[in-house]
């Protein structure tokens, strides 16, 4: 046994060579030290996806952000490839796809079940991480157009036009516009998400958005070396379409980098999910806000060309003046079969005439909607107005 002042002088010693290894450790570069990434899965050095170097300097932390480009479509008739890449759990059906879209592949997660044959590695995050994971995973062998889509046909938040139907809307997705924009939400309706739906800033709960006070550390934790937006907006609901080129424009590291957070971080399946639908826009174009104009995305992105904004609202305006007739109309057949009923048959508000009035103004506006709807169409398969109409450059013998 040492003695006492001995012992003492052994452990300050043994203490600085910690301190003294310890730093030089930290000082080594990055590409000095092994490298985790994934699931346990170590990263070629030789790689240069994995490129955390910023701007001119090796000695930077963070790699450079992506650089966006639009694309070019192919010469008219060109046949794209494309995928739907759908989110589902086991009691969920996604039949309809073959049925109602033959002509496109799919790549269809099972998010709740490990024994699929497509499934992520946890069912955390909505659709968020079965996204990140088809990314990952087909990072080398992507068409030319993925559609990530939830595995619903019908709903809401799929466009009025297509009568929220999912088929009716990838039926008549312009793929040219994916491939010139390389991110294209698939829903052109603002509501809601725009025009200034998300304030990373605020810090008590909105009942409507709980993710709202949450963005701000997501935020810092995915993208530490950007300035947190002080909005963050785009139309709902985690759908949207990609180029090839607009996803290899990020590096594979980084998906890989969002889908470890998304596997470690404490915070809920449900919040995550919600946080994570308005920072697509962002991933993939770099701009905080992306609320394109809805006449815009109608007519280029699916073919509804009303002429303009201005004509589009007047559309709008049309469909609700006719909602509000057939309420009228419904109020007055709900008083009038009540008046028939009763026994002093007190016909009052509720008579034959004003229904008749009131059926007529409905089928009136009925036939202008319909009429203004048919143009729409008819202007939406002319390439050279749809070009003109949302302010696209345009030749003979250009498609759409």
């Amino acid at each position: 046994m040492l003695p006492p002042r001995r012992a003492v002088i052994f452990l300050g010693v043994c203490f600085c060579l910690i301190l003294f290894l310890t730093a030089r450790a930290l000082s080594r570069p990055w590409n000095e030290v092994t490298q985790v990434i994934g699931l346990g899965d170590l990263v070629n050095q030789n790689d240069t996806s994995w490129n955390f170097t910023r701007g001119h300097s090796n000695n930077d932390l963070y790699a450079p952000p992506p650089h966006f480009v639009p694309g070019i479509p192919k010469p008219l008739g060109y046949q794209y490839s494309k995928v739907m890449v759908v989110t589902r759990t086991k009691e969920e059906d996604t039949d309809w796809i073959a049925k109602e879209l033959p002509d496109w592949d799919t790549a269809i997660y099972v998010a709740d079940d490990p024994s699929a044959p497509l499934h992520p590695p946890k069912n955390k995050g909505h659709e968020v991480m079965i996204y990140l994971t088809y990314l990952i995973d087909h990072y080398d062998q992507l068409p030319d157009v993925a559609v990530f889509m939830h595995s619903h046909q019908n709903a809401w938040h799929n466009d009025e036009l297509v009568e929220g139907d999912a088929a009716r809307l990838l039926r008549r997705l312009n793929l040219n516009r994916v491939i010139r924009e390389g991110y294209m939400n698939t829903r052109c309706g603002y509501g809601p998400g725009c025009p200034a739906w998300m304030h990373p800033g605020a810090v008590e709960e909105d009942e409507s958005k709980q993710e709202e006070i949450m963005l701000a550390r997501a935020w810092g934790e995915l993208f530490p070396d950007q300035p947190i937006p002080s909005v963050l907006a785009q139309p709902c609901c985690a759908q949207f379409a990609l180029s090839r080129d607009r996803i290899r424009s990020i590096p594979r590291a980084r998906y890989v980098f969002y889908r470890d957070w998304l596997l470690s971080t404490d915070l809920s399946d449900y919040i995550t999910g919600r946080i994570w639908e308005y920072l697509w826009q962002y991933i993939f174009t770099g701009e905080a806000v992306l609320c394109v104009d809805e006449s815009v995305c109608l007519c280029d992105g699916y073919g509804f060309c009303f002429g303009g904004d201005e004509e589009y609202r007047a559309y709008q305006q049309l469909g609700a003046e006719k909602k509000e007739l057939q309420e009228q109309f419904d109020i007055w057949a709900w008083f009038a079969a009540d008046v028939q009923s009763s026994q002093n048959g007190d016909s009052e508000g509720a008579t034959p005439e004003e229904g008749a009035d009131i059926h007529q103004q409905l089928q009136d506006k009925q036939k202008q909607v319909t009429e203004a709807l048919y143009n729409a169409n008819l202007r939406g398969k002319n390439p050279r107005l749809r070009a003109e109409e949302v302010g696209r450059p345009w030749k003979e013998g250009d498609g759409f």
